[in-house]
């Protein structure tokens, strides 16, 4: 029997609709046509990679390609990239095929695809994402030279059910004032570009610290468009804790609200290590719920590395439930490479 689908590559705009539908079936936010637009306009055009004096691949480009059914129906992904600050000689990619469409041999042809393009490029490896809960997904990669790599969880605090000593907390923040830490917010602070080097400043210091964190941090520009100013981005929900003393930004929390569920996300939190073991990131994570219930968000969401033990342990303290989580997985190029040679035989 001949194959019901065909690969071509991505076309925008008008692929931006059936592309949101099937992505919705896989992460765990609503992704929307105009989301994938937005996210377009802020995205190089045209690629540069080169090799490093260590003779590994760095610089940016991408793939993005798509398996098409009848009527030209989106029913399979694949997206391969790295940006400048991505870890020298890796590619990131996203692999999603429509359920009912699986065991096709789509996933395969997808997987064939960016292993050749990475390979061109002269990737060495290959990372990806997969939920803990799906098997078969994790079998698959196993299959073809993937191994799993970081391991971590989704929780979510439903607000209708936070705790009232949370909502009413006031002691460990004038506990924190009492030393000359004040918690704050972007807005409070003023929204001026000189605060936000600031709050960049907070990144660099604490951003590789983060169990599994690969890379480098973005320049000031791409950790702004990426990591500050996401969707549901707002100065008054970027949380921040000021040193009295000197004025200096020593720990930042980022709390997006996300419009198609009508909750908020845990973007990041981050503490200067100087200032670390002064329940600092607990003082954010109680202002997050305060926050959230105050603007009337159903719930917040985080993810977290599931080594990041003290980050665990505060959410358990607030009432978070441990959802479903995703496995980071890994590959040598050439290992995958020779896996799909030999499931072909």
């Amino acid at each position: 029997m001949g194959e019901s689908y065909k690969l071509r590559p991505l076309k925008v705009p008008e692929d931006y609709e059936g592309l949101a539908t099937l992505l919705n079936t896989f992460f765990s936010e609503p992704i929307t046509a105009e989301r994938l637009r937005e996210d377009d306009t802020r995205l190089f055009e045209v690629g540069h990679t080169y090799m490093d004096d260590n003779g590994l691949l760095a610089g940016y480009d991408r793939t993005r390609y798509v398996a098409v059914a009848d009527e030209d129906r989106i029913v399979g992904y694949v997206w391969s990239w790295r940006a400048p600050w991505t870890e020298p000689g890796y590619l990131n990619n996203t692999v999603v095929v429509q359920k009912e469409y699986r065991g096709q041999g789509i996933g395969g042809r997808l997987v064939r695809h960016l292993v050749q393009w990475g390979e061109g490029l002269g990737a060495a490896k290959l990372v990806a994402e997969i939920w803990d809960d799906d098997p078969a997904a994790r079998r698959f990669a196993e299959n073809r030279g993937f191994a799993v790599d970081r391991h971590a969880f989704q929780s979510v605090l439903e607000l209708e059910t936070a705790k009232p000593e949370i909502l009413n907390e006031t002691g460990l923040f004038e506990r924190l004032e009492a030393e000359g830490i004040r918690i704050r917010t972007f807005a409070e602070e003023g929204e001026t570009e000189e605060n936000e080097a600031r709050i960049y400043q907070v990144y660099l210091e604490t951003l590789t610290d983060i169990p599994g964190f690969m890379g480098e941090v973005p320049d000031r520009g791409e950790w702004s468009k990426w990591h500050l100013r996401v969707e549901g981005y707002a100065p008054e929900r970027v949380l921040l804790a000021v040193d009295g003393k000197d004025g200096r930004y020593v720990a930042v929390s980022n709390i997006p609200y996300k419009e198609a569920t009508g909750g908020m996300y845990h973007e990041y939190t981050g503490v200067c290590r100087e200032y670390r073991g002064r329940k600092i990131a607990q003082a954010l994570k109680i202002r997050a719920v305060q926050l959230a219930k105050r603007q009337g968000a159903v719930y917040l969401k985080t993810d977290n590395d599931s080594l990041n033990a003290a980050i665990l342990k505060v959410n358990q303290s607030l009432g978070y439930v441990p959802q479903r989580g995703s496995y980071r997985i890994a590959g040598d190029l050439q290992a995958v490479k020779e896996e799909i040679a030999n499931r072909k035989k």
